[in-house]
């Protein structure tokens, strides 16, 4: 990297993760000491301690996680990844108490679809992706693999999940679409043999397996939204329910409880508890805005259990009462912007398709949501009164900070969508951006809102808007490779810049005099706001655009994150990285340093919010 003296670079601290991976199915685990809950987000295992919140992390993977297992003593955690079409996807057993991999192990290829530990901790079984199709027995203590086979015969569909027996390391279970099997391992030979359960004429797709305590009986959860009973020692279909009132949207998760009572999850974000005999619904509740159910986690006996969703939120239920409470949230898509109020260090808002949150710290405080849309950019006007959002359908939304109630629309205010909004200091006007080009000046009230004026020079969406301090000027940055100085008096061009690049990010430096830019030809460039002429140019980023920046209020200081997924922050004189942060996992879309510098805060595709202690 230009001129980045890359010895003296120092590591970021995290603080805090915002955000978890609800499509991972059976990903929310609570671990044997009940103290922890394990889940993943990205390629990252996230381990949180149920009272204190504090947060540790696992970082190995190289590509998202896609599955998890905990061992029964506690002492290992395994959990796998996805990859590239191509190559063989890892799957890391990780020591428990010292947060260190135990041991990297790699023969499936694209993805591993689940894990389980055999009961003494001896094994550990992998089931691979469609892709692949096979599972595998690997030896715990030696660290290599004893044997593998197909996990369904070829006129069967693919396998969705393995179950271990409770008391014997050598039987296992596996099912999918249309295959069930019940395998036993003869380690002497080094062999898996399986035995298809007799179905008769009963076709079902199983998306989740339990075994009994006794393992006398397993239990699987079906796409058709009813539950099977099959005999271990027999392999022999029993007992099938519910016959009527199916769960909409099919079985997503299951834990069976002590009592010979069974927890379901549906894809219709239902939650039930169900009798094993007969499987009578004895409780149920249904869960608003949740999405599938896809992780059932019971704390030790069952008096409390966590419940895990496809829309990245986490619930605390009381077993006895069958009440719950939301315990975390986050966007389960891409995050596209994030904003401080002026003047506020503890709230922060962010955006992504269907809805703005504002939260406090790691604590969602308010949502608002808007169907279907997804929001590009949002802006706090600085007397705190509304919080200002750019849409895809071209509308420029104003919300009340405190209810998310709508303060006011403007309806077509860009043909193409918003992609960009600021709001000047005196909180009268707002400049919007969108994907035809044009910069929109437009005078704002609660009663009315008109279109001052438009100037239409760019030729590509504009990426980005920032108005001077002064309210006389502002600066566009386009994805044509310009970014234009406006006069916001005259409404004309004061000066241009040109790249060969498209253009992310622009900012003022907070002297007045300089500009400095962003974008995918991973350069970052200093600018002089007379005249346009390029000061200095360095390499920002190995790989990939620099997507968000940001400078320090005392403009010592700026950050900068891109497709490359690391934070770094740079000494605005020298354009030298200082210190550089490691822990997203997907592409970081944008950051801020909060106004009294304390923290970063960044966000990225995989619906992720890193908080990062700011190092000066």
């Amino acid at each position: 990297m230009a001129g980045d003296g890359e010895s003296d670079v120092q590591m970021l601290e995290l603080k805090s993760i915002i955000g978890f991976n609800g499509k991972v199915f059976a990903g929310l685990k609570v671990h044997p000491d009940r103290q922890h809950i394990i889940y993943p987000l990205g390629n990252v295992v996230i381990i949180e301690d149920i009272q204190t919140k504090k947060q540790r992390y696992l970082n190995g993977h190289t590509n998202d996680v896609s599955c998890l297992a905990i061992s029964k003593s506690g002492k290992y955690i395994a959990s796998g990844q996805v990859t590239h079409m191509g190559f063989k996807a890892d799957l890391i057993i990780w020591n428990y108490e010292t947060n260190d991999i135990y041991c990297r192990l790699s023969l499936h290829k694209v993805k591993v679809q689940s894990l389980a530990f055999s009961p003494n901790d001896l094994y550990l079984l992998s089931l691979g992706g469609q892709d692949d199709g096979s599972v595998v027995i690997w030896d715990v203590k030696a660290k290599q693999s004893i044997c593998g086979s197909q996990a369904a015969l070829k006129s069967a569909g693919m396998t969705y999940c393995v179950a271990y027996s409770n008391s014997n390391d050598n039987i296992f279970v596996t099912g999918g679409n249309r295959t069930l099997r019940v395998w036993e391992l003869d380690r002497g030979n080094r062999k898996i043999r399986p035995t298809d359960c007799t179905m008769g004429q009963l076709k079902r797709v199983v998306t989740s397996i339990e075994v009994s305590e006794k393992d006398e009986f397993f239990y699987c959860g079906t796409t058709s939204g009813d539950v099977l009973k099959v005999s271990v020692e027999k392999q022999l279909f029993r007992h099938y329910g519910p016959a009527k009132n199916k769960y909409s949207k099919g079985i997503t998760a299951l834990a069976l409880v002590k009592t010979d009572e069974m927890l379901v999850g549906a894809g219709d974000g239902t939650v039930a508890l169900i009798k094993g005999d007969t499987f009578k619904k004895v409780k149920s509740v249904k869960i608003g805005d949740a999405g599938a159910i896809t992780s059932i986690a019971l704390r030790g006996n069952g008096h409390q259990f966590f419940v895990g969703t496809e829309n990245a939120q986490t619930y605390r239920f009381n077993f006895a009462e069958f009440t719950y409470n939301l315990i975390s949230t986050c966007h389960s898509d891409p995050v596209n912007d994030i904003v401080f109020p002026f003047g506020s260090s503890d709230l922060f808002a962010t955006c992504s398709e269907n809805d703005i949150r504002v939260w406090h710290g790691s604590k969602e405080m308010l949502r608002i949501s808007v169907p279907n849309i997804t929001c590009h950019a949002i802006d706090f006007m600085r007397d705190g009164r509304s919080i200002i959002s750019a849409w895809n359908d071209g509308k420029i939304r104003a919300f009340l900070p405190e209810s998310g109630r709508l303060h006011y629309c403007i309806e077509d205010a860009h043909n193409k969508g918003v992609t960009a909004i600021a709001a000047t200091s005196d909180c009268k006007r707002i400049v919007s951006g969108g994907g035809e080009g044009q910069v929109r000046v437009w005078m704002v009230g609660s009663k009315s809102q008109k279109m001052v004026d438009a100037m239409k020079e760019h030729k590509g969406s504009v990426s980005c808007i920032k108005v001077h301090k002064n309210d006389t000027e502002c600066i566009s940055a386009s994805t044509d490779g310009t970014c234009i100085i406006w006069d916001l008096i005259r409404f004309v061009r004061n000066q241009v810049i040109f790249a060969n690049t498209l253009f992310k990010c622009v900012f003022y430096h907070p002297g007045g005099m300089q500009l400095i830019t962003s974008g995918t030809d991973r350069k970052i460039a200093y600018w002089g706001c007379i005249d346009g002429a390029q000061i200095r140019e360095v390499e920002g980023s190995k790989s990939g655009s620099i997507n968000g920046m940001d400078i320090a209020s005392d403009g010592k200081y700026f950050v900068t994150g891109s497709k490359d997924r690391l934070i770094k922050v740079w000494d605005y004189k020298e354009a030298e990285v200082t210190h550089v942060g490691i822990g997203h996992s997907g592409f970081i879309n944008r950051l801020k340093i909060c106004p009294n510098q304390k923290i970063i805060v960044s966000v990225s595709d995989d619906g992720a919010i890193l908080c990062w202690d700011y190092p000066f």
